[in-house]
């Protein structure tokens, strides 16, 4: 296991194996989010994309909490305060570049993400546990969408990816109730893919993940971004991309190896070559 370099002890990054693992770190706060998460992504996510040796990424929290969302003590505090503030277009700028930076950059990334959520993600936490490829929950997790309850429309993806995940109406309806959803609520929704046992969940989570960093990582990447790019494309420029990534995935020695494999009937090992 080797040191993951974020330049901030609000989100701790580790490399274990083929994954990736980057931590919300402000447990007393219920991993709330800060400049310095967001300064954070914005180290760590450009060496993941680049290390083809990393085949999976895992956002996780630590504590008993995934990610709280936005600090609301703070918004109060500023809102009270009787410093100078930033002017509305400076807010917008800042918000757009911190979004693209954490949601945007993870949706980007070419290695599949997996947000193994260990309690409570709400706002912008479940924003970006939703921009993740897939998510696995504790029995305790709790979902919430909240930023009605704080007279919020809502940050870093939420009216994008969670109408991709449970459908229009009721992504509606999750934002405007903000009800608290249960791990297994979630799993009937289909925004979580597997629930684990609160006591197991750290070595679930990364079994998890391990194993899908053991399938054919440039296969898993191509994939990736062929579903990305099918929500914005023709049926047309769809079949082309799947022609060029299917070609290509074919001639690599990973397709080689699955196929000897096959035929021999054993588990594929692959190198991602």
């Amino acid at each position: 296991m080797s040191t993951l370099e974020t330049g901030t002890d609000h989100l701790l990054g580790r490399i274990d194996g083929h994954v990736a693992v980057l931590s919300f770190n402000r447990p007393e706060a219920r991993n709330a989010l800060s400049d310095e998460m967001y300064a954070g992504f914005g180290k760590a996510l450009p060496l993941i994309a680049a290390n083809s040796d990393i085949r999976v990424l895992m956002l996780t929290g630590e504590g008993v909490a995934f990610c709280a969302g936005g600090d609301v003590k703070g918004m109060h505090a500023n809102n009270s305060g009787g410093g100078q503030k930033a002017s509305l277009e400076d807010g917008i700028a800042r918000l757009r570049f911190i979004q693209a930076a954490v949601s945007c950059a993870m949706r980007k990334l070419p290695q599949p993400v997996v947000a193994a959520i260990p309690g409570a993600a709400a706002g912008a936490g479940l924003s970006i546990a939703l921009s993740a490829d897939l998510r696995v929950a504790a029995e305790r997790a709790l979902f919430v969408t909240a930023f009605a309850n704080v007279g919020a429309s809502g940050d870093f993806g939420m009216s994008w990816f969670l109408p991709r995940v449970v459908g229009e109406a009721k992504a509606k309806e999750l934002m405007f109730t903000s009800p608290r959803l249960t791990a297994r609520d979630a799993l009937a929704l289909g925004m979580v893919s597997e629930v684990f046992p609160d006591a197991t969940f750290t070595d679930d989570a990364m079994a998890y993940c391990q194993s899908l960093a053991q399938r054919a990582p440039i296969a898993l990447r191509y994939m990736k971004e062929n579903i990305n790019r099918s929500g914005v494309v023709t049926i047309e420029a769809a079949l082309d991309a799947e022609a060029v990534a299917m070609s290509r995935t074919m001639s690599t020695a990973d397709h080689r190896e699955a196929a000897a494999a096959f035929v021999e009937k054993r588990t594929p090992n692959f190198d991602g070559r």
